[in-house]
């Protein structure tokens, strides 16, 4: 990264070239990453028919949606394991290893044989390649945050790392148009059960082409700046009685215990509504509202697109007002927007459901601009890809990636199509806790690191 010191208070300065080539790269992979969780959502219920067959409906998508589930119970193993590597190492190499994994278990799944084959044992390597993808992100989400917050000028640290969610949801767009146009075009060509004989492969084979263009941005992105005066400091050392200096899971949690807590608290809340918004609301739209499949793909494109085009002007604004007004937005929008939003979805019109999915998506964009920006700041440069990757992965296993399981679950066991909207409204509550205690680093040094600004503001 190209940095140099400037005055005696050891100012980082960091080209503007070099500031959009480290956050295009970060992007691109995020992009490709959450492409290829998007798709398994989007076609959640063609692959409990496609592995599962013989199981009555009901519990064949359960045992799909488990399928997603898994995946995010395995990534605070890969948080334990790939964040501290990450602090010894170096984010850029972690970053490349996260994508490789991610692009090749996707495209095995497309390979995969079938329940009309092998029977049920079909989930197994299924569940097993999920495992990979789980393991692969808990790398991958916990260090692009670390690399975009690091490569970004502090005063405007919210608008470039805004961009990273950008990357994650127009991934998810495209992970939905990619099945909405695979249907379109095989059931044309080869009538209404193509894609459960066939065409539920494409989307994933996709991600061996998609997955290499990703790869070669990866390997372009530089060190940030802030990691690498960071190794030359001896903050970065091991020295177990220093809160400043690299350490693994229990330093983490003797020091930094309270800000683990209140990142956790804000990912849940997070990532409750994110992947209800897009992993979940496919199958909810078919099942609870009856929805057509190709109308349930089709429904969140625009408004994941609009919403990723907000997340930059709400990130730029957190650098105005901080990140704690935002996520109070969030967290009361969530309270308030929530039972209309699924109470319009109920009435099953393509209007209504456009209009209730945008209500969903209004606390997601406040949630989401800050995400990247926010909990970064929270740790120190040393231990801060270690940190998040346990707090964050722990957060999103336990609650986010379980979300479209558990919503499915609910609705299933009390018959009320509400349950996810409380579910959602519940970890938002505790979100409002967490924005409380949390401190405001809006416009100020990441913790444990020099000051960082762009080249026009020398």
């Amino acid at each position: 990264m190209e940095s140099r010191q400037i005055d005696r208070e050891n100012v980082l300065v960091v080209e503007k070239k070099t500031i959009r080539t480290a956050i295009t790269g970060t992007v691109v992979g995020n992009f490709m990453e959450w492409f290829d969780f998007g798709i398994y959502g989007y076609l959640a219920v063609t692959m409990a028919t496609v592995f599962t067959s013989g199981l009555p409906h009901a519990a064949g998508l359960l045992v799909t949606l488990f399928g997603f589930a898994v995946s995010f119970l395995v990534r605070p193993l890969g948080g334990l394991v790939l964040g501290p590597l990450g602090d010894r190492i170096g984010r850029q190499h972690v970053l490349f290893l996260t994508m490789a994994l991610m692009a090749a278990s996707t495209t095995l799944i497309g390979v995969l044989p079938t329940s009309s084959r092998i029977g049920l044992w079909a989930i197994v390597p299924l569940y097993l390649l999920k495992m990979v993808q789980g393991f692969s992100a808990g790398g991958e989400y916990a260090g692009a945050t670390t690399y975009v917050a690091e490569s970004s000028p502090d005063r405007s640290r919210g608008y470039y790392s805004s961009w990273l969610d950008v990357g994650s949801y127009i991934g998810f767009a495209c992970g939905a148009g990619t099945v909405a146009i695979t249907t379109m075009i095989v059931e044309a060509i080869s009538g209404p059960d193509a894609m459960s004989q066939f065409g539920w492969r494409i989307p994933f084979l996709l991600a061996l082409p998609l997955g290499t263009i990703a790869i070669h941005f990866r390997l372009r992105i530089p060190e940030t700046p802030v990691f690498e005066a960071s190794t030359d400091a001896t903050s970065s050392t091991e020295a177990p009685d220093d809160p400043f200096a690299r350490h693994g899971v229990l330093g983490i949690l003797r020091y930094y215990w309270r800000e683990v807590l209140v990142c956790m608290a804000l990912v849940a809340a997070t990532q409750t509504v994110a992947y209800a918004l897009t992993s979940y609301m496919p199958t909810y739209l078919e099942e609870e509202v009856g929805v057509d499949n190709l109308m349930a793909a089709i429904a969140t494109i625009p408004i994941l697109i609009v919403m990723s085009l907000c997340l930059p002007l709400v990130g730029a604004l957190s650098d105005r007002i901080g990140r704690k007004p935002i996520y109070a937005i969030a967290v009361v929008s969530t309270l308030v927007l929530m039972i209309p939003a699924f109470t319009i979805m109920q009435i099953g019109t393509e209007i209504a459901v456009f209009c209730a999915l945008g209500l969903v998506a209004i606390p997601a964009v406040f949630y989401l601009a800050v995400s990247a920006a926010a909990l970064p700041a929270l740790f120190p440069t040393a231990s801060r890809f270690g940190a998040m990757a346990l707090a964050f992965n722990i957060a999103v296993s336990l609650f986010g990636g379980t979300t479209p399981f558990i919503s499915q679950w609910l609705v299933q066991l009390t018959d009320n199509t509400y349950m996810p909207a409380f579910y959602i409204m519940i970890f938002s509550a505790l979100a409002g806790v967490a924005v409380f205690a949390m401190p405001e680093s809006a416009g100020k040094p990441l913790h444990g690191s020099p000051p960082v600004v762009s080249s026009d503001e020398r």
